[in-house]
């Protein structure tokens, strides 16, 4: 929804001081592809049905271009869910509310100039014509079309994938998940139009530098964070409007801990970041409060994404795209203030029977089936618990605990006020 988020991103050579080669796959296995374009059962054509009329009716960003088209994230996530084709409609039928119908660009976008209006979101009906265009000419093959513009080129478009607040990123994740051609292109329509500068971060080998300090767990990181005291006092807000100013200001404080990640086993750092991604949001939550921080949760979603898209992408961009999330994470985690992150509030949390079974239910009929980053955050969560394994039910807990204590969104600053109100409206 909220999209004020700048684009991060880092370069491939990493140095070695990070302790990661970056053309060294991280070998997960891939989750399930639904091809939703094959699939006879009715829940799958009423799926495929909402998303391509989703694509044809309304705009991949709005209200003022500020806002992000959240249906197809939502609907992935409650039919992966098991939701019925009834409940689908109705995920449909109230994310329509407030969405808006496409708008022409102010001319096409061709093969000769497709990167001179990168960052407009003004072009983003013109970049997803052009990408369709596109399709056509690699006859329907929609990998073909990725393979060109999103992973060519000497600054190619991956590198900008948590623009946005990481939208871009997320929505490639649904599109390899659903093999669907529509949100492919739509991803490549919101990779093209969140583009902006701070892509200096992967261009230019210079900002991956050795940091003061190193650690291979991203928790040990986000403390030290939380004790620096250069952060003291620069916000007195929460919000996505700090980021910049964050930059601006304090970028080589950012980029030290940023290089102290130390990745000398990627697949297992990749593990600590989507326990950090899960605590993060669940283990600053304050007792008593009724609201979740709606910046925090896209750290979650976001990382999920990852998740999603390592077995498909290339090697040689995985290291790259574990470490721009982390970018990610550090900008929106000192926007929010740095919130204590207390472990054992999600390990100390007491279960009363609830399995997955019950994440699931609440998922798709509870009270907030309808709210996309309710949804999508508890199919992160057991997505990892798939993924890793669950020995001390660390993400079964935080997804309960989550689910029961999920009462709204917090978290937004003054300049945040229009996507509260768009929050609290679902």
């Amino acid at each position: 929804m909220f999209s004020s988020f700048s684009s991060f991103s880092i370069p491939f050579n990493l140095p070695r001081f990070l302790g990661g080669d970056p053309g060294v796959a991280i070998d997960i296995k891939s989750v399930r592809v639904h091809d939703i374009e094959t699939q006879h059962e009715k829940r799958a054509r009423t799926l495929k049905h909402l998303l391509k009329l989703n694509h044809a009716t309304h705009s991949i960003v709005y209200h003022h271009l500020q806002f992000h088209n959240h249906t197809p994230h939502i609907l992935g996530s409650a039919y992966l869910l098991g939701a019925e084709s009834e409940h689908l409609n109705d995920i449909y039928e109230d994310e329509s509310k407030g969405l808006e119908t496409w708008k022409d660009s102010p001319t096409e976008v061709t093969k000769d100039d497709w990167r001179d209006f990168l960052g407009d979101r003004r072009y983003q009906r013109a970049y997803v014509d052009f990408f369709e265009d596109q399709l056509v000419l690699h006859g329907y093959n929609w990998r073909q079309v990725l393979d060109e513009f999103m992973f060519n080129g000497k600054e190619p478009l991956i590198n900008c994938l948590i623009a946005g607040l990481g939208h871009p990123l997320i929505h490639l994740g649904y599109a390899y998940e659903l093999s669907s051609r529509e949100l492919v292109m739509e991803a490549l329509g919101l990779a093209t139009t969140c583009y902006n500068s701070l892509h200096k971060y992967l261009d230019d080998a210079s900002y991956t530098k050795p940091s003061k300090y190193s650690s291979s767990s991203p928790l040990e990181i986000l403390q030290a964070v939380s004790a620096d005291k250069r952060f003291d006092g620069l916000f007195d807000h929460q919000g996505a409007d700090n980021i910049d100013f964050l930059f601006e200001n304090h970028e080589d404080a950012v980029l030290e801990h940023w290089n102290a990640w130390r990745l000398s086993n990627p697949k297992k750092q990749f593990e600590e970041s989507q326990y950090a991604a899960v605590a993060i949001l669940v283990a600053t939550h304050e007792p008593g409060s009724k609201k979740y921080d709606f910046f925090l949760v896209h750290l979650l979603t976001s990382s999920h994404a990852v998740r999603i898209l390592l077995p498909f992408i290339p090697a040689k961009f995985h290291v790259a795209l574990v470490r721009q999330w982390w970018l990610l994470t550090l900008a929106v985690y000192i926007a929010q203030v740095r919130p204590a992150i207390e472990i054992d509030r999600v390990l100390n949390f007491k279960l009363n029977g609830e399995t997955w079974e019950w994440v699931d239910k609440h998922a798709i009929e509870g009270k907030w089936a309808l709210d996309a980053h309710y949804v999508k955050a508890l199919r992160a969560m057991k997505e990892a618990a798939q993924t890793w394994g669950d020995e001390n039910e660390f993400y079964l807990k935080a997804a309960i605990k989550f689910g029961q204590e999920f009462d709204g969104w917090g978290g937004f600053g003054p300049l945040d006020a229009e996507a509260a109100q768009h929050a609290d409206r679902n």
